[in-house]
Parts: C-alpha cells; sequence; structure tokens
C-alpha cells in the first residue's frame, strides 16, 4: 500500500471551509467527515482533514496558530498545467480566498497561490515535465 499524507488543518467554520473547497472542485470522504472535521481528497493518497479548533486540539499540546497573521506551512499542490494554475486561483478567489501576489514564471514552472478563509497558504504550481531530471 503507498503511503498515504494526511495534513491537518484547523478551521474556524468547518461548513464554509467546506464550501470553500468544494467550490475549487475538492470533494469529501463522508467515512472520516462529521461536525468536527471533514476528510478532503486531494488524490488517491493525499487528505487535507479540516478539523474544528476543539478538534485539532486534541492532537496537539501547543496553541493554534492563526495562519491570517503567522504562517506555519505552505501547502503547495501541482497542477496539470498553467491554465489549471489560473482556473484554481479564479476559483479561490471567488469563493472567498485571497492571493497576494501575481502568478510567478520561472520558465520551466509556472506558481501562483491563495489564502484559503482561514489563511492557510495553498501554492499551486506547474511544472515543465522536461525540466525534471529522472530519479
Amino acid at each position: 500500500m503507498p503511503t498515504r499524507i494526511f495534513v491537518n488543518l484547523p478551521v474556524r467554520d468547518l461548513d464554509r471551509s467546506m464550501a470553500f473547497f468544494r467550490h475549487l472542485g475538492f470533494e469529501f470522504n463522508p467515512h472520516f467527515t462529521d461536525e468536527t472535521a471533514a476528510c478532503m481528497v486531494v488524490s488517491d493518497t493525499i487528505f487535507a482533514m479540516l478539523l474544528t479548533h476543539p478538534k485539532f486540539r486534541e492532537f496537539t499540546p501547543n496553541p493554534i496558530c492563526d495562519a491570517t497573521t503567522a504562517t506555519e506551512v505552505l501547502i503547495a499542490l501541482s497542477r496539470d498545467n498553467r491554465e489549471d494554475v489560473d482556473a484554481m486561483i479564479r476559483a479561490a478567489v471567488e469563493a472567498g480566498g485571497t492571493t497576494f501576489g501575481p502568478p510567478r514564471d520561472y520558465g520551466f514552472m509556472y506558481q501562483h497561490s491563495f489564502r484559503d478563509p482561514d489563511g492557510h497558504i495553498w501554492e499551486l504550481f506547474y511544472m515543465d515535465p522536461s525540466a525534471v531530471p529522472p530519479q
């Protein structure tokens, strides 16, 4: 079985967060979703657990970071092409997210970012497959 990753993110309003990410085209696994948590499916092996603050506190002894004033993590997702990057940025802004800078074109890579309603930063990028060296 491949390794799976679950990124756990605290959210202030679970319904609002779910509506935001649905607008971006993400689905939720109903088996791991209730009134305190939602399992957002990013891919077959990547999931974002959106957790209410009380639920998130069950997993950490540390205070919850306010992502609107400090950055603890940057979540980067690859897209199939530049147009997909731009389309998801547009959808994020339409759903209430914000951007904080223009897209960046590095020649081999195109990148743009948005903040979700809780301030978490999501970086979207397309990388030219010919620019990626074989492993």
